[in-house]
Parts: C-alpha cells; structure tokens; sequence
C-alpha cells in the first residue's frame, strides 16, 4: 500500500506543476495530504493565504465551506475541492432561511443586534451576517469591531459563543449548533488520561463543551494550540482535546513533545468524517479532471465583502451597514 501512496503522491505533484496549482490543506486532514500541500493552517490562516496566491488554480483540501471562502477571496481564480460532500454539522445547524427568519422576528421586537458568524458556515449565512470569525480572530472582532449598543445574534456555534461570552463579558443571543466532533469529548476519559499523565497539560479547541474547557490548562484555537505548545521547551505532554488530525502538525513543528488524543465518547480518537472525505486519489483526481469546481453563486457577492472586512489585514474600507438596524 505505501507504495502505492508514494506513486500517487507523485502523480499529484506532477498535476500540480502541469495545472501551476497550489495546494492549501487544513490541520484536520491526513497527514499524507497535510504533507503535500504548499500551505497547512487552520481557516483563517487559510483565508488570508488564499489571497496572496499567485498561481490560477488552487486546490483546497479542506471542507465546502472553506474552498467556498477561498472562492470568494479569488474569483478569477480556479478553486478545485475534492470531495463536495465534504460538509460540516455546524453548516447544517444553521440553514440560512432559518437564520433570516430568526434576525427578522428580532428586528420585529426591536432589538439592536450584529450577526456574528463562525466561518464554519454556509456563504448564504454569511451574506446574512455582519461579521464572519474564525477561532482564530473572534476575540478581536467581539472586542474590537462590534460596537458597544448591540446585541449580539452568535452563530452557529454555541459552545464558541459562550466561551467568548465569559471571556468578552459580552451578552450573546446563542444559536443551538455545535461541531459534531468537539461535541462528543469524553470528560470522564480525559479525567482518566490526567490521571494516568498527571505532568501533561490539557489543551481544547473553544467549540469543545464547558465540561472539557474547565479541564484545560490551555484554551485556543488550531494556530493558536500550534504556537502554545511551541511555547514549552522541555519535552511535555500534551493532551489535545480536538480533531486528532491536528497532532500531526504539532509533531512536525515540535516533535519533541508527546501528543495524546482526547478520545471521543463513541471512538478512541476523534476524526471529522467530513474531512476524512478527502482522500490522495480524490486529490490527484479533482486535479485531473479539474472538477468538482467551485463555482461563483449569486450569495458570494455579499458574503465576499462581510468575509474581507472581517478576516483580511487591511479589511476593505467599505463601511459596516448592520443587518440589526
């Protein structure tokens, strides 16, 4: 089998000098595609890359929603996904008719409020939404860029929302979706492990439950856990309360650390089946076949300016009109 994966390992580098093609992949794919790729990060690393690059075509290992957002960030560009169905559970917690009937029944009542939008989401929800954050800037944006008289609507993420409620002392009208893999962390097994390793720190992404936060020495998200346990320069231990695919990029960085999964309830390591939907074939063949494409839709106007503004350095200078007002 290696030798196989070594062939078509091949075969895709071969593609992407053919096609001038480049390759950004997520911390939550395999780390045979993590290995290829020309940038690895987490979304809003990602999104910021997306638009320094030079070549015509990329090819976004990743999930729907993030080759929409380098879509949208590069339209003249060809942006190549492997596997549309790779979807995501916060996206599906939150359908865009729904949204837009909540923020209107809010409007009715008289409330002043900015939408909020976890960029695990779909662009229709985004085109609805005043700013688009990452795990990586919602701190800042919360802090920084919604003004102080409004409300905030937080989607679709709640155990996000209420972890930057209780760091930002800002109230937050909550959205009840969550990530179908952080959800599902085991408190009583990752008890367990700080009790067989009781030297190793506890680090947890911000969409992981109250209960597993508590338990976390560290709290941040993919970028920010890379950076943090470069921080140790001791060999340490490191629990890692997020999808296990994220322990290959903090081997590379820092491999003289030891990394254990946070076992989910139902499996001993915890995987997004939407991203393990990507696969090296589906990669070399979107690259062959150049499809499935991501193609412009009428939401993606929208959507691109509440995306720059919010995840861009510069922002764009248009100004903010609230969808709250």
């Amino acid at each position: 089998m290696p030798a196989i994966l070594d062939d078509i390992s091949a075969e895709i580098l071969d593609l992407k000098k053919q096609l001038g093609a480049t390759i950004l992949a997520h911390y939550y794919q395999d780390g045979e595609i993590q290995a290829l790729a020309d940038v690895t990060g987490d979304s809003l690393k990602l999104a910021r890359e997306a638009t320094k690059v030079d070549s015509p075509v990329i090819v976004f290992c990743g999930v729907l929603f993030m080759a929409e957002t380098a879509k949208m960030l590069n339209p003249s560009k060809t942006v190549l996904l492997p596997d549309l169905q790779a979807g995501c559970s916060l996206v599906d917690a939150c359908p865009a008719e729904k949204l837009a009937r909540y923020q209107e029944m809010l409007r009715i009542n008289g409330r002043k409020f900015q939408t909020v939008t976890y960029i695990n989401s779909s662009a229709k929800v985004k085109a609805l939404s005043d700013w688009v954050v990452t795990s990586g800037n919602a701190l800042e944006v919360v802090k920084e860029k919604v003004p102080a008289g409004y409300e905030i609507l937080f989607v679709p993420d709640k155990h996000l929302g209420r972890y930057l409620q209780e760091v930002t002392g800002r109230e937050m009208i909550l959205w009840d979706g969550s990530c179908m893999v952080h959800e599902i962390f085991s408190v009583h097994d990752l008890l367990k492990q700080k009790k067989e390793h009781p030297k190793a720190k506890t680090i947890a992404h911000p969409e992981c439950p109250k209960n597993i936060l508590e338990l976390a020495d560290f709290v941040g998200g993919t970028e920010a856990m890379v950076k943090h346990v470069g921080t140790y320069k001791e060999p340490t231990e490191f629990l890692v309360a997020t999808e296990a695919n994220m322990m290959w990029e903090m081997q590379r960085k820092h491999p003289q650390h030891t990394y254990l999964g946070v076992p989910g309830i139902t499996c001993a390591c915890n995987k997004c089946p939407h991203m393990a939907r990507n696969t090296l074939e589906k990669v070399r063949d979107c690259m062959k076949n150049r499809s499935p494409e991501i193609t412009w839709q009428p939401e993606f106007d929208r959507a691109k300016e509440v995306l720059a503004r919010s995840l861009l350095n510069p922002p764009l200078s248009a100004p903010v009109h609230p969808h709250g007002d």
